[in-house]
């Protein structure tokens, strides 16, 4: 299978943003179009080359987990058919563009999201571990001393960070930071959100075998109704740690089932947040494993 790493829809619909991973189009003013590439990045720099078939499973698992959270909060997703789309396209086009499209687009509303990423941490590991060991802090929140590498927080900590531009580094930031960008009452209902929903989630993940140790949310607000909706990608292996919980152990950096491999890779290597990297095939396959096995213990379910 070859990796998808960019779209093209022939012109059908306006090509708004081209992503870390996803190619955002317009399909009206109240719409757009998700479709999840199989580019990957790691410390904010896009591999050269995708991991095939990574997007359709990032958008099946956002799809599961929009559907098991709708009850915490509401979510931008409306369907994943892509018939509303080829509508636009050339009779010629229709069969590439629906190839392009199929079990990696859904159709999300437009809504105002908040420039403000809402990281739940329920363990201490990656940047917070290394903050936490030169200052018991993590996100400036000072935190119990003594705590072990890897090791479950009492409860789960809100640690939100900016949200950066393509090409640009997203900055950890303290909770009281976010209410003086956005305003204390949609600061303080995004992190009611936030903990709500990975709290949730984790309890759910843990019955199948998987801790969530940390995942990152976004939020956008419904001009009309005031409400902050959940928006984005949601507990996918690109934006949370998942770890298997049959090998966890406190003091140690588990293995993982997400794009962790592909960073530590790039760390032994030399090429942490180097450009122009292009993932050899082992490493390529090895990662797509990884997301494939995520997928299927969340859910239950194997990929076609």
């Amino acid at each position: 299978m070859a990796a998808v790493t960019n779209t093209d829809l022939k012109g059908a619909l306006p090509l708004l943003a081209r992503g870390k991973v996803r190619d955002v189009y317009t399909l009206s003013g109240s719409e757009l179009l998700f479709v999840a590439t199989d580019r990957i990045s790691a410390y904010d720099v896009i591999m050269e080359n995708g991991i095939p078939g990574k997007g359709k499973l990032l958008t099946s698992v956002s799809k599961f987990w929009f559907d098991y959270l709708s009850s915490v909060c509401r979510n931008h997703y409306v369907t994943d058919s892509v018939d509303r789309v080829l509508k636009f396209v050339p009779e010629s086009e229709k069969e590439d563009v629906k190839s392009q499209l199929e079990g990696r687009s859904m159709i999300v509303r437009k809504f105002k999201v908040f420039p403000v990423e809402a990281i739940v941490r329920g363990y201490i590991t990656g940047s917070a571990w290394n903050e936490y060991k030169k200052s018991g802090t993590v996100h400036g929140i000072k935190v119990a001393e003594g705590l072990q590498e890897s090791q479950e927080f009492e409860k789960p900590l809100y640690t939100p960070s900016t949200k950066a531009e393509q090409g640009e580094h997203d900055e950890n930031i303290h909770p009281d930071k976010v209410k003086e960008m956005i305003g204390e009452e949609h600061a303080n209902k995004i992190e009611e959100l936030a903990l709500a929903l990975y709290t949730k989630a984790r309890d759910y993940a843990r019955s199948r075998g998987i801790i969530i140790a940390d995942t990152k949310f976004e939020f956008g607000l419904d001009e009309e109704t005031g409400e902050v909706i959940l928006v984005d990608e949601v507990l996918t292996p690109d934006s949370s740690r998942f770890w298997p919980a049959d090998s966890y152990e406190v003091g140690k950096s588990p293995d993982s089932y997400d794009k962790q491999f592909l960073r530590n890779w790039l760390t032994r290597e030399g090429l942490k947040g180097k450009e122009g990297v292009k993932v050899p095939d082992d490493i390529v396959l090895q990662t797509s494993e990884k997301y494939r096995e995520a997928y299927i213990k969340l859910t239950g379910e194997k990929l076609q």
